[in-house]
């Protein structure tokens, strides 16, 4: 019966063939004399497909830019003179709409000043204050996360599929728990450079993982209950294990200062959090509901859900490792 559940949440999913990455572009202004700016510009190789990032900055660029293509990413840099400095100007980047992904700003002044943002399809633009603040800070990555896991494909139908699976209670909390502690401990070790590891594998295992679950999802009623009913831990741990990794190490990447990091990390999961409950209660009444209908509980309609599930999560594997693939041979 709830399986219905994640079949109709599967087919309101299903407009997306692409899920959402989380590799965020990264756009830092780094002064270097009074109105002098070194830019560098990083962009993902793996966007939605016909997206093209581009900054639009306030001031004119001297020299020609330079380009070099990194194993994950393109990397340019220039130089920005911008006479009377970037505090009220207005800088954006193009393209964010559809792109699948954000990009996080950092300017750094030669004072020691500070400014941090994550700018997206709704808001891709940015005003530069004269200072930060921590809430600023906050806010835009608990914006962040719950935009990940509301407009990540993968993450979302995993907890979907957990909640059609352990059809909530105390192994459904149990599960969401150990996603939350699973994706917390990895980003609390990369925060502190104790783990890093290539984005491209992780994103494959964490398609796999969706397989996994419908494996689980299409286990016939009469039959033994699975490992992950029996303990509902274990895959939602590696799961959040996996899914902090491929974060943490997209930040990494991306060359965030180490003392900005606990703050966004801390705040990105918040919003995953908040992301996972928001599912969990929009998909809850709707189970409840159905589990009242007079549905039959065996055939195809039962069976469709766990088909989609781990369909979808073989096309990601191997779309994945596809690109992965190509990145190597080029």
């Amino acid at each position: 019966m709830t399986r219905l559940v994640l079949l109709a949440l599967l087919l309101a999913l299903g407009t997306r063939a692409e899920a959402h990455r989380l590799a965020p572009s990264y756009l830092e202004l780094r002064e270097q004399a009074p109105g002098v700016f070194a830019v560098l510009w990083r962009t993902p190789q793996l966007v939605a497909r016909g997206a093209r990032l581009e900054p639009v900055l306030p001031c004119e660029r001297q020299g020609d830019p330079s380009a070099e293509l990194a194993p994950t990413a393109l990397v340019e840099r220039s130089t920005l003179v911008c006479p009377g400095g970037l505090v009220g100007r207005e800088l954006r980047v193009e393209g964010l709409a559809g792109s699948g992904t954000d990009a996080i700003v950092r300017i750094a002044f030669a004072d020691g000043r500070e400014v941090r943002s994550v700018l997206g399809a709704a808001r891709p633009s940015l005003r530069v204050p004269a200072r930060e603040s921590a809430f600023a800070v906050a806010a835009a990555y608990l914006r962040l996360g719950v935009e990940h896991l509301a407009s990540g494909l993968d993450h979302a139908l995993f907890v979907l599929g957990l909640l059609a699976l352990l059809r909530g209670g105390r192994p459904l909390l149990l599960a969401i728990t150990a996603f939350t502690l699973g994706h917390s401990a990895t980003l609390a070790a990369a925060s502190l450079g104790g783990v890093r590891l290539p984005a491209a594998p992780v994103e494959i295992a964490i398609a796999a993982s969706l397989v996994a679950l419908a494996a689980a999802l299409a286990r016939p009623a009469e039959s033994p209950p699975s490992r992950l009913v029996r303990r509902p831990v274990l895959l939602p741990f590696g799961f959040g294990l996996l899914h902090g990794l491929g974060f943490a190490g997209t930040l990494a990447e991306a060359g965030l200062p180490g003392h900005a990091l606990p703050l966004a990390l801390l705040s990105f999961n918040g919003g995953i959090e908040l992301g996972q409950l928001a599912i969990v209660a929009l998909a809850a009444p709707v189970l409840a509901l159905l589990a009242r209908a007079p549905l039959p509980r065996r055939g195809f309609l039962c069976e469709l859900p766990a088909t989609a599930l781990g369909g979808i999560g073989v096309y990601l594997a191997l779309e994945r490792a596809a690109a992965w693939l190509t990145s190597l041979t080029t």
